[in-house]
């Protein structure tokens, strides 16, 4: 097992170009989702929701908007990756129901509610500032969506550089329930890969014991 991990780990890079004649399988492209879905977040609440694009006309569209960068068109399939808004919301009853799905009692579901209001009441106060929390919780589902298609020697890139705005308007999102986080382009390789630099793990890391 950790032989894999580190193997996925070492096969994987920030593709620049895709293989346009190579279509990811579909139980490969639910196996990487399900690691999306399976990660942890704050609270349990799963602040994310992953659109799945294949569709080439749309893939061309959404390229400009992303800084022209290849990987949008070249890849076989690109995730959008967006972050929850409303749902995290206590009055939006999401809470209330991700508590109870765990089988607390009523009285339990009462109080964490009551930690959770106290804990983030400076989060909570606009969507704004929801947006900052909830997307940073994406990048956790990202990350373990990427090692999980690495696993399968399915290629990644994940992408910072677009016009948010823009692309919510052309996906028709309603940013009131979810907001543009991370773009996450899926495929397979069409050029030589960079060699992986990183630092030695003594420089990044301090043993306090």
């Amino acid at each position: 097992m950790e032989n894999s991990c580190m193997n996925a780990m070492d096969f994987r890079y920030a593709c620049k170009l895709f293989n346009e004649t190579k279509t990811i399988p579909d139980a490969d492209i639910t196996f990487i989702l399900e690691a999306g879905r399976k990660s942890p977040s704050a609270f349990g609440m799963e602040p994310w929701k992953f659109i799945i694009i294949t569709n080439k006309e749309l893939k061309n569209k959404l390229q400009p908007l992303c800084d022209n960068q290849p990987q949008i068109s070249s890849c076989s399939h690109l995730i959008i990756i967006l972050a929850a808004i409303s749902n995290v919301k206590v009055e939006s009853g999401e809470v209330k129901n991700r508590l109870r799905a765990k089988g607390m009692s009523q009285e339990a579901t009462k109080h964490t509610i009551e930690l959770y209001k106290n804990h983030l009441k400076d989060i909570l106060n606009s969507d704004q500032n929801i947006y900052q929390w909830t997307s940073k919780q994406t990048f956790i589902a990202a990350a373990n969506m990427m090692t999980a298609a690495a696993s399968l020697e399915i290629d990644s890139c994940p992408i910072e550089r677009f016009d948010k705005n823009h692309i919510e308007k052309l996906l028709n999102l309603d940013t009131t329930q979810y907001q543009l986080s991370l773009v996450l382009p899926l495929g397979y390789r069409a050029e030589h890969r960079t060699k992986q630099v990183r630092q030695p793990l003594e420089k990044i890391t301090e043993f306090i014991q």
